[in-house]
């Protein structure tokens, strides 16, 4: 028996959208703060941009970990910087998503969530299907839902960072959805505030007193990858600074006990398609 394309597409359709909207939904754990003693969780966000390589070479050099949360397309196309990614990767840091273009996600729908999250990790199947019709054959195109952290180093996060750290039910609800945590931090350096009169000084001064007068058990720090002085000037130091206090400078994912990826594949091959 044929069936058309239009009776298939529609009954996976329904069978797919209807359920995240009858059944009860799942939230994401929320983490603010690191949970192993002695650690701190350097994490940058709003990459990949030109400064990861930087930030990379400072982190190896100190014997540290750090934690990307990177965009699909923000400062820059996440495909344009393939070769830092995999070298992150190699060297041990964790990549985790920061969704696709940095949006105000408490201002988004379920499928607008969906559509944020996906291409900087790998779609969820089967929210949205796109279908060719071959004699009674109907195809699905995967290259759909196999997206960018995927395809360039071969990795699913399971962790994601929300823009401004903003996030509500839903947000928390896609997230589950989508198989991750929700990361927040309990230091953010305000390198990114857009304050003219924050100085670099003035940055480098609030880690110091929190690593060498405040003395936490562990640290969740924000930074962003995108600034210069970060990733030349404040990081640099600051990593001296933690070695010499004594602490550990790991992954969120080891400073909270818990998995970065959802699965470990092999990275796929740029055929020259893979763009923004």
């Amino acid at each position: 028996m044929k069936l058309s394309a239009l009776t298939i597409v529609s009954a996976l359709s329904l069978g797919a959208l209807a359920a995240p909207h009858h059944a009860k939904r799942q939230s994401a754990a929320v983490y603010t703060k690191c949970t192993v003693p002695n650690t701190v969780a350097l994490t940058f966000d709003d990459g990949p941009y030109m400064y990861m390589d930087d930030i990379v070479n400072t982190l190896n050099n100190a014997g540290a970990k750090g934690t990307f949360f990177v965009n699909y397309q923000n400062w820059d196309c996440i495909y344009n910087y393939q070769d830092p990614l995999k070298r992150a990767y190699q060297s041990g840091h964790q990549l985790a998503s920061h969704t696709a273009a940095h949006k105000h996600l408490t201002e988004l729908n379920w499928d607008q969530l969906h559509d944020e999250m996906w291409k900087v990790e790998r779609k969820k199947e089967f929210d949205t299907f796109f279908f060719w019709k071959v004699d009674s054959i109907v195809l699905m195109n995967p290259s759909y839902w196999l997206e960018a952290l995927e395809r360039i180093v071969g990795v699913t996060p399971a962790m994601m960072r929300p823009p401004y750290g903003e996030y509500n039910d839903l947000v928390l609800q896609v997230a589950a959805a989508r198989g991750q945590s929700v990361i927040i931090w309990d230091f953010d350096v305000r390198d990114a505030t857009g304050d003219p009169s924050r100085t670099v000084n003035d940055q480098l001064s609030d880690y110091g007193h929190l690593i060498w007068d405040v003395r936490p058990d562990n640290i969740l720090t924000l930074n962003h990858e995108v600034k210069e002085p970060t990733a030349h000037t404040i990081l640099p130091q600051v990593v001296q600074w933690l070695n010499q206090r004594g602490y550990k400078m790991v992954t969120v994912a080891d400073c909270l006990g818990i998995q970065p990826y959802q699965r470990i594949e092999q990275p796929q091959q740029n055929d020259g398609s893979w763009r923004c």
